[in-house]
């Protein structure tokens, strides 16, 4: 669903930046409460597997093929201010180095594929837990029903966004049925991928994930009559140590994954064109499609310039940019990371 240059003018685009930005400026004052000494480094490495799973096109129809959005994704793991951000720095990286999704189209796409994926699953997620059985399993359940409405909610913007700015007159009516009807079948495979995650991690490191926060209930002791909540067992003193080992076990896992998915599964992914680029075509909608700024960077089109064997050069593309990403991402929470730390600091007024 990356828009490209040319599908929506120049006054919209200009709007959807300004959405974007001021989105962007919110999520990084409300990714302060969501990040810590744990989660800041897991925030990067979830926006670098987004990156790495987004080239892993799966055939979804005839001729169609889809790819993971991961706002869902990232806003249940690392929760939904973060997770705008982890899908913008993906954007980033891939608008910039590799020549997908257009420049001018970038507030476009963070509106749609950060904010709009973000939003909407996060609050089905939530709506969801609060009404299911306080079990692990049910926050697999929700981030599976979350990720699959998110990704046509993405197709529903897309076409609201178009139907005011679109630089071609096709009905809209035919544009919203190809697209939202496509998006449907690619949701089911977003939220195979989000639960099949989500679940993973929630088995070895629960703590982690945001989404399941508060999902243990505390123990209750009847006294007088009455429930009270029973008092807080005490800590082996080996558990920190312990629990850091395996959030490093977590992190050196999650990247070498990110890296055999973008360097070596990636060459096996869908030709085929995706959902939005397929609709794009049969409806005439990048009829007047402008070529990418960056089309030649030497990334460009997920390739290594001047390497010809396309297993070596679409693997080392991905290996480079899972690392500029989860660098970037890092980079970009463990400065929000330090800013909370500052702003949470105590105050001299001693004079």
């Amino acid at each position: 669903m990356h828009v490209p240059d040319g599908f929506i003018n120049a006054p919209v685009s200009a709007v959807s930046g300004v959405v974007a930005a001021g989105a962007i400026a919110v999520s990084l004052r409300g990714a302060r409460r969501e990040l810590d000494e744990r989660t800041a480094p897991l925030a990067g490495l979830v926006a670098a597997f987004i990156f790495a799973v987004q080239m892993l096109n799966f055939p979804v129809a005839a001729g169609t093929s889809g790819h993971l959005l991961g706002g869902a994704l990232a806003a249940i793991l690392v929760g939904p201010f973060t997770g705008v951000l982890c899908v913008s720095v993906v954007l980033l990286m891939q608008g910039i180095l590799f020549a997908d999704g257009g420049l001018t189209a970038l507030g476009v796409n963070i509106t749609d594929m950060a904010i709009v994926t973000t939003v909407v699953s996060y609050a089905v997620f939530r709506g969801l837990v609060k009404v299911l059985p306080r079990k692990r399993r049910s926050v697999t359940v929700a981030a599976f029903v979350s990720a699959l409405l998110s990704v046509p909610a993405a197709a529903v913007a897309f076409t609201l966004i178009y139907a005011v700015g679109g630089t071609t007159d096709i009905a809209l009516g035919k544009v919203a049925t190809a697209m939202i009807g496509v998006h449907v079948l690619i949701g089911i495979g977003e939220a195979a991928i989000t639960a099949l995650t989500v679940g993973a991690v929630i088995a070895v490191r629960p703590d982690l994930v945001h989404g399941a926060r508060g999902l243990q209930q505390r123990l209750k002791l009847r006294v007088g009559g009455d429930l009270v909540d029973a008092p807080a067992a005490p800590s082996a003193p080996a558990a920190p140590v312990a629990a850091r080992t395996s959030h490093r076990k977590v992190w050196i896992t999650g990247l070498v994954t990110s890296l055999v998915l973008a360097g070596f599964v990636s060459f096996y992914a869908s030709a085929s064109p995706d959902g939005l680029e397929k609709v794009a075509k049969d409806q005439g909608i990048d009829a007047k499609a402008r070529k990418h700024h960056t089309e030649d960077s030497p990334l460009a089109g997920y390739g290594v310039k001047d390497v010809s064997d396309a297993r070596i050069s679409g693997g080392l593309a991905g290996v480079i940019g899972v690392g500029i990403t989860v660098v970037a991402g890092t980079g970009v929470f463990w400065a929000v990371r330090r800013r909370r730390t500052i702003d949470a600091s105590p105050v001299n007024t001693s004079v």
